[in-house]
């Protein structure tokens, strides 16, 4: 299977993500946050719908540039929203939370660390993922879980600014410690385009789409995860 992931979008349509659709086979696409830069919402269902005329299946969650609206602009969309939710795709169990621990800025879409750790903990304990793990008939390596959230995990390749500080979620690390998901696709660090482990977690920041960002993440019939970062 054949995965694009792509975040911060900023409200900024890509010619050449257009292109690459295009070009390549993608079975599904990621949206993992700030599609807008503080609005407006209706660019949501536009650009999302223009993404669907390429034959991929959509996922998305909003950031935390994105306002109040963006969410149901998701779900009114192509897409399927995965924000405070989990979905399965086929070998994929894909756990959603969109927003960002606190920033400098004061944006619509931030949470607290306990707030966030809660939230995002209610949504993996509604899928056991050592249950999501096991080898069945139809699946015999069992299914991969993902977490996608816009925020990073702290303390990681994914979360660290020019100056090198690392202004990820303390409460997505302390998930993905807990939980051991098999991949974390983030972003919202724009810098900070990266594939990192943690634990035996693979972390992806695709980068910034509005910079021509993203990643290829290609999951073979033995459920191993090889991702490559493309220029769109």
């Amino acid at each position: 299977m054949n995965i694009l992931a792509i975040s911060d979008v900023h409200g900024n349509e890509n010619n050449k993500l257009y292109s690459y659709l295009n070009d390549n086979k993608i079975d599904l696409l990621i949206v993992s946050g700030d599609i807008t830069n503080f609005g407006p919402v209706d660019f949501v269902e536009y650009f999302i719908n223009k993404l669907s005329e390429y034959g991929t299946e959509i996922f998305a969650i909003p950031g935390n540039c994105d306002p109040d609206g963006v969410e149901r602009k998701i779900i009114d969309s192509n897409a399927v929203c995965i924000h405070n939710t989990v979905i399965e795709y086929e070998n994929l169990v894909l756990y959603g939370f969109g927003g960002s621990n606190p920033t400098p800025f004061d944006t619509p879409g931030e949470f607290d660390e306990d707030t966030f750790y809660k939230s995002i903990k209610a949504v993996l304990e509604s899928k056991n993922i050592d249950s999501v793990k096991e080898p069945t008939d139809e699946f015999p390596h069992g299914k991969i879980p993902i977490l996608v959230t816009h925020a990073p995990p702290k303390d990681t390749e994914a979360d660290k600014i020019a100056d090198g500080s690392h202004v990820g979620s303390e409460a997505i690390r302390r998930i993905i410690e807990e939980y051991k998901p098999s991949l974390n696709i983030c972003g919202h660090i724009h810098e900070a385009m990266s594939m990192d482990m943690l634990g035996d977690t693979v972390i992806i920041n695709p980068g910034m789409l509005e910079e021509g960002h993203g990643c290829l993440i290609e999951v073979d019939k033995n459920n191993n995860i090889i991702a490559n970062f493309v220029k769109l």
